[in-house]
């Protein structure tokens, strides 16, 4: 075990858990999750892994909720047949028979992409499959998202406290735009060492790049790519909470507006076709309530931001050919993060990256090479590549059940946080989709999944099993 920089920070957010408790602890648990690159320790022994600030945080709480009475009743409920704890666990369990065995069954069948570790520096390697320390540091990191989703849930079952739900996603969102913004700041200063702190986890740090002239916003991340991906799930929380939003209350148009700012300046490309992913299915969602009303209407603010795309889109386009015509730097922003992205050196790496998956995939007879053995850049070919057809369809079921929850027995203010939550973990996937290295979907989708399945529980009461025929797919 190395002791870091940020040890004695990690040491004291895990004192003001304590400080909180089981309950309140879960706000401390969001806050440190934009602290992504913030180690409590780094293990080289294993997998040259390291433990965050944000999994300690996350091991003291659920072990504050173990000495609750009755937490085993809670946890019950949460594995009850059609809720998505169930599937989640069975995924969790296959890719551990996988992890534990396949790299030693499928030994030297076909070969992979992983990192290798060369005289201190990271790259991307293609070696024949092989047991390595790879498997279970990924192994550990999937236990962890496991239980990312398995404490808010047990939280809400027990309290379904809607507002303890929305401050911790609130406290999450201001904690990540600060850190975005005092990257970008120190950055143009040249004083990012003030960052260093926090920047202590065995991972490459990507400090310093540019796209057209601009700093990469990372903020407490390694990199842009995976600081722009909390910030899609955000946007996609914050927008489906302003859309249904109850009362007068500006902070959700605000927080809507900052992270599209956010991830507009983020510079990652895969963000950018996320976004436009997620945009598109609010739209359709949207469009479908209207014809599933039976009034034919559309809610006022719906109607007000779809007159106003109407109305903003010609524009906006024309200004746009206009700005990739005339303005140098704003093409070559354009070209190097959409238009030539696929034809630019990490595109092609990437692909290749995806075919080799799947090549794994077919090689291991359809079962997975185990995690940690493939590297890939999209979610789906590292579901395929690693845990095979079984865990896509576990995963897949996971996935259909925790968007499938209906939110009709929930009050006015849960169904809009239920509906918040969907279209985050929305814009979680989203992104995924286009570029996701394993099939872990990372604490920031599993926690607000977490929240969503725990407030519907609770909803529910005693009942470990939603009703027959209730609204399923509600964004």
């Amino acid at each position: 075990m190395q002791i870091v920089q940020s040890t004695l920070i990690a040491i004291l957010f895990v004192a003001w858990a304590l400080r909180r408790g089981p309950y309140s602890g879960i706000v401390v648990f969001f806050i440190a999750i934009p602290f992504g690159m913030m180690a409590a320790f780094n293990l080289p022994s294993v997998g040259n892994t390291s433990m965050m600030a944000y999994d300690m945080v996350l091991l003291t709480v659920g072990m504050m909720l173990l000495f609750k009475v009755g937490v085993h009743d809670d946890v019950g409920r949460l594995l009850g047949s059609g809720w998505a704890g169930r599937p989640l666990l069975l995924f969790f369990l296959y890719a551990l028979i996988a992890t534990m065995f396949f790299p030693r069954i499928f030994q030297g069948a076909t070969d992979v992409f992983s990192i290798g570790r060369v005289a201190g520096q990271i790259g991307i390697v293609t070696r024949p499959l092989a047991p390595g320390g790879g498997n279970l540091s990924q192994l550990v990191r999937m236990f962890l998202a496991i239980l990312a989703f398995a404490v808010p849930a047990v939280v809400m079952i027990r309290r379904g406290d809607t507002q303890l739900a929305y401050r911790a996603v609130l406290v999450m969102s201001l904690t990540h735009a600060a850190l975005g913004l005092l990257d970008l700041l120190t950055q143009a200063s040249g004083t990012s060492w003030i960052m260093a702190p926090i920047r202590t986890a065995n991972y490459a740090l990507t400090l310093g790049q540019q796209m057209s002239g601009l700093d990469r916003m990372i903020g407490g991340f390694p990199e842009a790519s995976s600081f722009s991906y909390l910030s899609l799930g955000l946007l996609g929380f914050w927008l489906g909470y302003w859309f249904h939003n109850q009362n007068k209350s500006r902070v959700p148009m605000l927080m809507t507006l900052l992270f599209a700012f956010l991830v507009l300046r983020g510079t990652s490309s895969s963000a950018y076709v996320g976004t436009a992913l997620l945009a598109a299915l609010f739209i359709v969602l949207r469009l479908r309530d209207v014809g599933r009303s039976g009034t034919g209407t559309l809610d006022k603010s719906v109607a007000a931001a779809l007159t106003a795309l109407v109305a903003v889109t010609p524009v906006l386009l024309v200004g746009l050919f206009m700005m990739y015509s005339m303005v140098p730097g704003f093409t070559d922003f354009i070209d190097r993060s959409l238009l030539n992205k696929l034809s630019s050196d990490s595109g092609v790496e990437r692909m290749s990256w995806n075919r080799q998956a799947l090549q794994n995939f077919s090689d291991t007879l359809f079962l997975g090479a185990g995690l940690g053995s493939v590297r890939a850049s999209n979610w789906v070919a590292a579901v395929l590549g690693t845990t095979g057809l079984i865990g896509m369809g576990l995963m897949l079921m996971f996935l259909w059940q925790l968007f499938k929850i209906p939110l009709t027995r929930m009050s006015a203010e849960g169904r809009q946080i239920g509906l918040a939550l969907k279209l985050g973990l929305a814009g979680c996937l989203a992104r995924a989709l286009v570029v996701k290295a394993t099939p872990n979907l990372d604490l920031i989708f599993f926690a607000m999944a977490g929240l969503l399945v725990g407030l519907s529980i609770h909803s529910y009461g005693r009942q470990r099993q939603p009703q027959k025929g209730a609204p399923q797919w509600q964004i």
